[in-house]
């Protein structure tokens, strides 16, 4: 943990308009910064700026007037004191990559996307640091919906920088009546508990779907923060970081709404369904799926074991079915409880 004094955040540039990058350009916004929006889709572009919604991704959410988007990353990043990587999050090496000659140096860089990297296990500072020397790495996580956001309903979330300036000067910058970022150092305990209850929820969406009743859900819901808690335990996360906002508030949001797309998955898995055939008939991936594997792998080596993240990981990877997963799980020898 250091303290420094950051430049001040006056302009945003944010690097993806999907549901969450437009949320969080409108929350920038708000917050009275200039804000750029990049898009790689013209069409995008073209009716944030004249329409002023983004119905693929927000419905007919109105979005505020004046909300600039661009095809044009050179323009979008050119003198920003902050850039909100808004991308999923196995493209967001990619993206850095793609665009590391144009991001300024010395400003933060923060994460938007929950989830663990393919291959290197890495989380999205990690990334960050690695394809953006000479930035700040940060996050930003918690229980947030992007349409709720889009709204402006009442949200609030975790933004996590190792330097606790810098955390600071974020929640500042991104600070309105409708949205309160609350400030951390602990970057792996918000990125550990971002990834892990999106794995997490697809798990609960899975009891919905089958019908096992709310005595299941909840006893999933526990054990599933018992593994989060673990994992972030043996990582040196905070206690606080994993009870917060971006830890317990983000699995109870993510593992008990529809609105969650890794819940909805679930569900739909539970019913009946299968990863490849929701796929077929178009159903949106969600981020879990895509973490549950490598989530499993990352944890073995800490020596930390996640029963029920890697039952997800063999049910979306059809290495199972859900009835042998709740027979491995339920099979489990007894245990004295602990986290």
């Amino acid at each position: 943990m250091t303290h420094s004094t950051p430049r001040a955040i006056e302009t945003v540039a944010v690097l993806g308009a999907g549901a969450w990058g437009t949320a969080l350009a409108l929350v920038a916004a708000r917050a009275g910064r200039t804000v750029r929006l990049w898009s790689r889709d013209p069409e995008t572009v073209a009716e944030i700026g004249e329409g002023g919604t983004n119905a693929a991704f927000l419905g007919d959410i109105r979005l505020d007037p004046g909300l600039f988007a661009t095809t044009d990353a050179e323009a979008a990043l050119a003198g920003a004191d902050m850039v909100i990587l808004a991308v999923p999050a196995q493209v967001t090496r990619e993206v850095a990559r793609e665009f590391a000659a144009l991001v300024p140096k010395g400003i933060p860089v923060i994460s938007a996307a929950k989830g663990l990297e393919h291959g290197s296990h890495a989380t999205m500072t990690r990334v960050i640091a690695e394809e953006l020397p000479g930035t700040i790495p940060a996050v930003l996580s918690g229980p947030s919906f992007a349409t709720d956001v889009a709204r402006r309903l009442p949200t609030a979330v975790t933004v996590a920088a190792a330097d606790d300036a810098v955390a600071a000067a974020i929640s500042t910058a991104l600070s309105s009546s409708s949205f309160r970022p609350y400030a951390s150092h602990d970057l792996v305990g918000v990125e550990i508990g971002g990834a892990l209850k999106n794995v997490l929820a697809i798990a609960s969406g899975i009891v919905a779907g089958r019908g096992l009743g709310a005595s299941a859900q909840a006893a999933l819901t526990a054990r599933g923060f018992a593994e989060l808690t673990r994992l972030g335990r043996a990582l040196g996360a905070e206690p606080e970081t994993m009870m917060g906002l971006s830890g317990l508030g983000d699995l109870v949001l993510t593992a008990t709404s529809p609105q969650s797309r890794n819940f909805s998955l679930g569900q739909a898995i539970g019913a009946g369904g299968s990863v490849v055939e929701l796929t077929r008939r178009g159903t949106k991936l969600a981020e879990g799926v895509h973490t549950a594997a490598v989530a499993v792998e990352f944890a073995a080596m800490h020596g930390v074991e996640l029963p029920i993240t890697a039952a997800v990981a063999d049910v979306v990877s059809e290495k199972i079915d859900v009835a042998g997963a709740i027979d491995r799980l339920m099979s489990r020898p007894l245990k004295r409880e602990t986290a």
